[in-house]
């Protein structure tokens, strides 16, 4: 589409009915009608393309992106932020859905993952990911190994979950070490998003404090929005002073801290495999249907 100037957009539309040989015997009032609608439609629409850049992922090549910054926030997990081809470029990320990205492991073979940024395409010129990065973990390596101005492969968008506004009345999240990250990425969107009502309800499980990814920001929600978002935390070694969950997630701790089934909520989960499969045998126990859950 060719793009012009806004100022040329508002008088295109006279330049070129002037021109034309009918417009000669038009009435003036007729005339000056018709260009101010052509100046309306003209004008949405320079808006419309403006407030949406085309995003900057592809589906079916992997495109790369430049790590500017690379922040370590756990002994294990570091915070990347990758910048856009532009400052005014936005991801092209639907929320609910991931990314894929490609490394080389320790034996320099190729290896690919999927991650959810924790970025919305609300954040102009670049996008975030929040990597935890285990001994024995091929992508991991990967990401340990980066420095900045390194590039990542990245394709997308892709992933089963798709988020429209008032889906659901309510979320229960349950999620455990890395498997915030898809969490986060939808709690972001429904609490800053003033139209949205979603009540949303997560418990989120670690080791040790130190392992709680994003608790900073997940603090600063629970204290924004106490009516609409609430995070119970279980750490399986807890310092002596604590006041949230221990051990493993158990089906009281979902009872008690998830909204309880019904046609309107639906669960969410996403950690280790063993975690997911403990997590899904407590939600059929208590009653969800396989129409209430959906596992990242």
């Amino acid at each position: 589409m060719l793009e012009l100037p806004f100022n040329m957009t508002l008088n295109f539309p006279t330049l070129f009915f002037k021109s034309l040989p009918f417009a000669k015997n038009l009435e003036p009032e007729l005339l000056n009608g018709a260009i101010a609608l052509v100046a309306v439609g003209l004008t949405a629409a320079y808006i419309y393309y403006r407030k949406k850049p085309k995003g900057s992922l592809d589906p079916n090549n992997f495109k790369e992106f430049k790590l500017v910054k690379k922040t370590q926030i756990s002994p294990n997990a570091a915070r990347f932020k990758f910048a856009l081809p532009t400052p005014k470029s936005i991801l092209g990320l639907p929320v609910g859905k991931n990314i894929l990205v490609r490394g080389r492991d320790s034996e320099g073979e190729e290896v690919m993952r999927s991650y959810t940024p924790i970025t919305l395409d609300s954040d102009i010129g670049y996008f975030e990911l929040v990597i935890k990065m285990y001994p024995n973990g091929k992508m991991s390596h990967h990401f340990r190994q980066m420095k900045e101005g390194d590039s990542l492969a990245v394709k997308g968008p892709k992933g089963r979950f798709s988020y429209k506004v008032g889906q659901v009345r309510a979320f229960g999240m349950i999620a455990g070490g890395s498997g915030i990250t898809p969490m986060f990425q939808l709690i972001r969107a429904i609490l800053e998003n003033k139209k949205d009502k979603t009540q949303v309800y997560l418990i989120y499980a670690n080791v040790t404090v130190d392992d709680i990814l994003l608790k900073e920001e997940l603090d600063r929600f629970a204290n924004t929005f106490p009516q609409r978002f609430h995070v119970y935390h279980v750490l399986n070694k807890p310092p002596n002073e604590w006041n949230g969950g221990v051990g493993y997630i158990l089906k009281e701790m979902i009872e008690s801290h998830c909204p309880a089934p019904a046609s309107d909520i639906q669960i969410l989960r996403c950690g280790p495999p063993p975690m997911n499969k403990a997590i899904a045998t407590h939600l059929a126990a208590l009653g969800y249907t396989s129409n209430m859950q959906f596992e990242f």
